[in-house]
């Protein structure tokens, strides 16, 4: 078995604890195996990122996991997982026959969304269930564990640097894209990576003025210009895990109207943070934040939910929105991001990552909440 590395985000103690908590999901869901095809769960449960098949099973009478891997992974998966069985085999046909052979006789709960790939292992004879339930590993990785969070709140700081680093060149005439260029290569440099999204072309919000009202802005050419107000939203992977924070910033000066907003959007969020405790809701945390705004006249111009779970996917449960009776449990990593926006003028997003515990949260970000004016 691999054994722990310093500085890995894994030991084979955490290992034993993560298999132990998927198997006993899968075991609500009829089932005696689990098996990971995603990168993120695969990470989850082994500590490699790559092309590779993850399986633990409650029949396995060894304490880690089969780490299927195409021979040209191998060496990399040797290296990098924890408290793991590596399969060596090549990709396509060979790396389903492989997994095919070490599920024989079990009913196996996975996150894999392939059409194709589960109606070939429910084909195979000796298979006897394959239970697609993404919802198991989410519901797994929700409350982090201490590498978990330790990793996160390093993330935190490197976007607490890169706020920095925008009050240091944010300046008339620096496009949103130069700005954006800027903040990727600082934040590799200090260890961290933007994630891929499907749904964006880019990897940060980068929006000033007008362009400030549309929550999920696509970065373009336009020039920062005097009296803009600039939205600043920044997520990256760090060792694996997702930070993500936003600041909105004002250039040169800040009309009282961008005032106003900016300070409704500050007393909501901080009526958010004030909610995150563990044993809440997720819908009364929204609406905390929500009533706050509408209370001053702006509720139909935040138009997106409050928060939602940050781990090794951007975006993953909890979702912190109307209504939900989901309840928050210390450990859990959320966002807490209200903000307005107004169409053809500009909008106010403030957003921090957190740890949800008992009395309040360990708000991750340190960056000043104050309106910054460059």
């Amino acid at each position: 078995m691999k054994q722990h590395k310093t500085g890995s985000t894994l030991d084979p103690a955490s290992a034993r604890k993560r298999k132990h908590s998927l198997l006993s999901l899968a075991n609500k869901l009829g089932c005696d195996t689990v098996a990971a095809f995603e990168p993120e769960n695969v990470f989850y449960m082994t500590g490699f990122w790559g092309e590779a098949i993850a399986v633990c099973s409650t029949t396995d009478t060894s304490s880690g996991t089969k780490l299927i891997s195409p021979k040209l992974e191998s060496a990399r998966a040797e290296n990098d997982s924890v408290d793991c069985e590596i399969v060596r085999t090549e990709r396509g046909s060979e790396l389903l026959s492989s997994f095919v052979s070490e599920i024989e006789n079990r009913k196996v709960c996975t996150d894999c969304s392939d059409y194709a790939t589960i109606e070939a292992v429910r084909n195979e004879e000796g298979v006897k269930s394959f239970v697609v339930d993404s919802g198991t590993f989410f519901e797994a990785r929700k409350e982090k564990d201490k590498h978990e969070t330790a990793i996160i709140a390093d993330a935190s700081s490197i976007l607490d640097r890169l706020f920095e680093i925008c009050t240091e060149r944010i300046e008339p005439g620096v496009s949103e894209q130069s700005l954006q260029a800027t903040l990727v290569f600082e934040g590799m440099k200090l260890g961290a990576n933007p994630p891929s999204y499907r749904s964006t072309l880019n990897p940060l919000i980068i929006a000033g003025g007008p362009n400030g009202a549309l929550p999920h802005a696509q970065v373009s050419d336009r020039k920062f210009k005097k009296g803009d107000m600039i939205v600043v939203d920044l997520t990256l992977r760090h060792r694996g895990y997702i930070a993500d924070a936003t600041r909105t910033f004002a250039l040169g000066s800040a009309t009282e109207e961008m005032k106003q907003v900016y300070d409704i959007v500050l007393q909501s969020q901080k009526a958010g943070l004030d909610a995150a405790i563990d044993g809440a809701k997720c819908g009364d945390v929204d609406s905390a934040c929500r009533s706050l705004i509408e209370e001053k006249g702006y509720g139909a111009k935040f138009i997106h939910s409050t928060g939602h779970g940050i781990g090794l996917d951007v975006h993953e449960p909890p979702w912190l929105r109307v209504k939900s009776n989901e309840v928050l449990r210390k450990g859990m990593t959320v966002t807490i991001e209200p903000g307005i926006y107004l169409e053809g003028k500009f909008g106010v997003r403030i957003e921090d990552s957190i740890i949800v515990d008992n009395k309040r949260p360990t708000v991750l970000n340190r960056f000043t909440k104050d309106l910054v004016i460059i």
